[in-house]
Protein backbone atom coordinates (compact mmCIF):
# COMPACT_ATOMS: atom_id res chain seq x y z
CA UNK A 1 0.00 0.00 0.00
CA UNK A 2 1.45 3.38 -0.93
CA UNK A 3 1.24 6.35 1.43
CA UNK A 4 -1.30 8.25 -0.66
CA UNK A 5 -3.71 5.32 -0.39
CA UNK A 6 -3.22 5.22 3.39
CA UNK A 7 -3.84 8.97 3.66
CA UNK A 8 -6.93 8.63 1.49
CA UNK A 9 -8.36 5.91 3.75
CA UNK A 10 -7.85 8.03 6.86
CA UNK A 11 -9.37 11.07 5.14
CA UNK A 12 -12.38 9.00 4.09
CA UNK A 13 -12.87 7.82 7.66
CA UNK A 14 -12.71 11.38 9.01
CA UNK A 15 -15.11 12.70 6.37
CA UNK A 16 -17.58 9.84 6.81
CA UNK A 17 -17.88 10.34 10.54
CA UNK A 18 -18.60 14.05 10.56
CA UNK A 19 -18.59 15.59 7.07
CA UNK A 20 -20.11 18.91 8.14
CA UNK A 21 -17.63 19.22 10.99
CA UNK A 22 -14.74 18.52 8.63
CA UNK A 23 -15.88 21.21 6.21
CA UNK A 24 -16.38 23.73 9.02
CA UNK A 25 -13.07 23.02 10.73
CA UNK A 26 -10.56 25.85 10.86
CA UNK A 27 -7.40 25.82 12.96
CA UNK A 28 -7.16 28.41 15.71
CA UNK A 29 -5.39 31.71 15.08
CA UNK A 30 -2.72 30.53 17.52
CA UNK A 31 -2.08 27.41 15.41
CA UNK A 32 -2.04 29.41 12.19
CA UNK A 33 0.46 31.85 13.70
CA UNK A 34 2.67 29.01 14.94
CA UNK A 35 2.74 27.33 11.54
CA UNK A 36 3.45 30.63 9.79
CA UNK A 37 6.33 31.26 12.19
CA UNK A 38 7.77 27.78 11.65
CA UNK A 39 7.54 28.12 7.86
CA UNK A 40 9.15 31.55 7.91
CA UNK A 41 12.01 30.44 10.14
CA UNK A 42 12.51 27.25 8.13
CA UNK A 43 13.00 29.35 4.99
CA UNK A 44 15.29 31.93 6.57
CA UNK A 45 17.34 30.28 9.28
CA UNK A 46 16.38 26.63 9.45
CA UNK A 47 14.72 24.81 12.31
CA UNK A 48 16.03 22.55 15.04
CA UNK A 49 14.97 18.92 14.70
CA UNK A 50 12.05 19.16 17.14
CA UNK A 51 10.50 22.15 15.39
CA UNK A 52 11.07 20.62 11.94
CA UNK A 53 9.23 17.53 13.19
CA UNK A 54 6.43 19.74 14.54
CA UNK A 55 6.11 21.50 11.17
CA UNK A 56 6.10 18.18 9.34
CA UNK A 57 3.24 16.99 11.55
CA UNK A 58 1.24 20.16 10.91
CA UNK A 59 1.75 19.72 7.17
CA UNK A 60 0.70 16.06 7.29
CA UNK A 61 -2.41 16.96 9.28
CA UNK A 62 -3.29 19.73 6.83
CA UNK A 63 -2.92 17.25 3.96
CA UNK A 64 -5.29 14.82 5.68
CA UNK A 65 -7.87 17.54 6.29
CA UNK A 66 -7.69 18.67 2.65
CA UNK A 67 -8.26 15.10 1.51
CA UNK A 68 -11.20 14.75 3.90
CA UNK A 69 -12.71 18.05 2.73
CA UNK A 70 -12.30 16.97 -0.88
CA UNK A 71 -14.58 14.01 -0.12
CA UNK A 72 -17.52 16.29 0.79
CA UNK A 73 -19.35 15.80 -2.56
CA UNK A 74 -19.38 12.04 -1.92
CA UNK A 75 -21.25 12.63 1.37
CA UNK A 76 -23.69 15.28 0.18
Amino acid sequence: MNSEKAYDEVAAFIAANNPRGVIAFQPSDESKDRVADLISREKTEGLPHDEKSELDHYMMTEHLMRLAKARWPERA
